[in-house]
């Protein structure tokens, strides 16, 4: 069971008082004199709950409780309130304030109240970790690989689009895998054990698209690069669509699909009936954390798949690494970690990148997260990895963005 308890009030003599009730009951105090020391305690992952006074210099308990629900709704806090304010903390209750106590508090009041908030906390981190772990093995986290709140978006689209067994369009650069988002939409919905028919559209005529529905047979058929159907196939596939609705078609496209339908060089029709559920797939530009993160996937396939011994990836590779622009996404990534794991020379980047400063910025945050992503979160270690002080590396994350509990599993 759970057992911290963030006692925050500006008396130290009912803060030490209230914790050593706690301490008594084989609980875990944690003392605070004001909402600055609380506040860093305070995070979606934190095991405990905070038992706060409401009148205290400066922001108060209202601005604390503020404070914990913007950073999680589901954080009990409970109010300790004087005589004159009990309206008050009930008014707090009404703004999500799990209970309140009035000051001063008998120790079996106290115990009473933080252990139904305690049982509660528990409910909900237990029930977050049954997700992240049924999350952790599905397909989306499985085949698309990345920590950044891009990819974690890009997942939660996938899953999305598989709760529906409407028509989807994938849209990305190029090399950005729409022929993956596919298989694991496909792999996520209800016609998972049905057939997925992989067709490049390039060389699709109506015949073999009929012949395709028909081994789809209620599956799903993806449809490499749509744009690049002839007028007499896309003309057939409106046909196919309408004649099969158990048969789930998912086109991916890197072209500008609206605009060609609404220029005359694409199906107008067609364009509608497959634009009912959209995927975007962020560029690697938009999402250059993930840069480490894949190239060591990559790395690892390439290296299972030749029998080959991991090499070490040094910090100066991964800094060239995310110095390059790549404009082929992850496929790009992709031959180049292969040609790393069988000991090629990586060839030289000849497109233009970054100046010196975005350069450098992006290298910092990468290698941030990449100290953050082998250590599962933990900072302590992710920072003496870098050889970083904790202030030093705490203003770091700041600075990029990165939290590090985005990184725990």
């Amino acid at each position: 069971m759970i057992s911290k308890v963030l006692i925050v009030d500006d008396d130290r003599a009912v803060r030490d008082a209230l914790g050593q009730s706690l301490d008594l009951a084989d609980l875990q105090p944690i003392l605070a004199s004001s909402f600055i020391e609380a506040k860093d305690h305070i995070a979606t992952d934190f095991a405990g709950v905070v038992v706060s006074d409401i009148r205290m210099p400066g922001k108060d308990g209202f601005a604390l409780l503020d404070h914990a629900r913007k950073t999680d709704p589901e954080l009990p806090v409970i109010l300790l309130t004087g005589e004159a304010d009990i309206p008050m903390a009930v008014k707090g209750m009404g703004g999500g304030a799990f209970d309140f106590l009035e000051k001063p508090c008998k120790p079996a009041n106290l115990l009473a109240i933080v252990g139904k908030a305690l049982k509660t906390r528990e409910l909900v981190l237990e029930n977050r970790a049954l997700k992240r772990e049924i999350r952790r093995g599905d397909a989306a986290s499985r085949m698309l690989v990345g920590t950044s709140a891009l990819s974690e978006k890009l997942r939660e689209a996938t899953r999305t689009a598989a709760r529906s067994s409407a028509e989807a369009l994938i849209t990305g650069p190029a090399g950005s895998g729409t022929a993956k988002v596919a298989e694991v939409i496909h792999l996520l919905s209800a016609a998972a054990m049905r057939p997925f028919q992989k067709i490049a559209a390039v060389t699709a005529t109506p015949e073999s698209l009929a012949a395709a529905f028909q081994r789809a047979d209620g599956g799903s058929i993806f449809l490499d690069e749509v744009a690049s159907l002839t007028d007499a196939a896309q003309f057939t596939l409106v046909d196919l669509l309408e004649a099969n609705a158990g048969t789930r078609v998912i086109a991916g496209t890197y072209r500008d699909l609206a605009r060609d339908a609404s220029e005359g060089r694409f199906n107008t029709d067609l364009f509608y009936k497959l634009d009912v559920i959209r995927v975007r797939i962020p560029s690697l530009r938009e999402r250059p954390e993930d840069i480490p993160v894949l190239f060591r996937h990559y790395v690892a396939l390439a290296c299972e798949q030749s029998d080959l011994a991991p090499p070490d990836i040094s910090a100066e590779v991964m800094a060239r690494l995310m110095a390059r622009d790549w404009p082929g996404n992850a496929r790009a990534l992709m031959n180049a970690a292969m040609r790393f794991a069988m000991g090629l020379d990586e060839p030289q980047e000849t497109v233009s990148a970054p100046g010196l400063a975005g350069q450098m910025a992006q290298v910092e945050r990468s290698l941030l997260c990449d100290a953050l992503q082998r250590h599962c979160g933990n900072a302590t270690e992710a920072a003496a990895a870098l050889q970083l002080p904790r202030k030093t590396f705490y203003d770091k994350l700041a600075r990029h963005g990165v939290r590090p509990g985005d990184y725990r599993r």
